[in-house]
């Protein structure tokens, strides 16, 4: 587990702290990790089950498609030829 050190937190929101920890029966760590907990998994974008690829499209899905003419390839790729002649 990480440490933590909050420096020049002022004595209002400590005391706050204290008082929240307390009511929950808690230490002030432990209320500490909890919100910090949930402040960050409520920031975090909802996981619906859509890959990276689904979320673009649909951010965008509102800008409108473009359909592009993709022209006839003219001749059939090459594959690579491999040879040992040359090679160090």
């Amino acid at each position: 587990m990480a440490t933590l050190t909050i420096r020049n937190l002022d004595e209002h929101t400590k005391a706050q702290l204290r008082i929240q920890a307390a009511r929950q029966g808690r230490s002030m760590e432990e209320e500490a990790r909890r919100i910090l907990r949930s402040a960050i998994e409520a920031r975090q974008p909802a996981g619906n089950g859509t890959g990276l690829g689904s979320r673009i499209q649909a951010h965008f899905a509102q800008l409108g498609g473009v359909e592009l003419d993709l022209p006839d390839r003219s001749s059939q790729p090459s594959p690579a030829e491999f040879s040992r002649k040359g090679s160090r």
